[in-house]
């Protein structure tokens, strides 16, 4: 699942990149901002820093 998410990332900040239009770059943002904070979620569940079963 990571090797999709930092391809998405990727392909984010290309897109980021080439965008011309400032909505066009704000959405892109946006999406690029989800992408990353699912990424470091990932990695901190990984690293085991922070485990994925509820508290309770």
């Amino acid at each position: 699942m990571t090797y999709e998410l930092e391809n998405q990332i990727k392909e984010l900040r290309a897109e980021m990149k080439n965008a011309c239009e400032a909505n066009e770059r704000r959405q892109i943002a946006a999406e690029l901002e989800i992408a990353l904070a699912e990424l470091a979620a990932i990695e901190v569940e990984q690293d085991g820093r922070v485990s994925a079963e509820p508290p309770f």
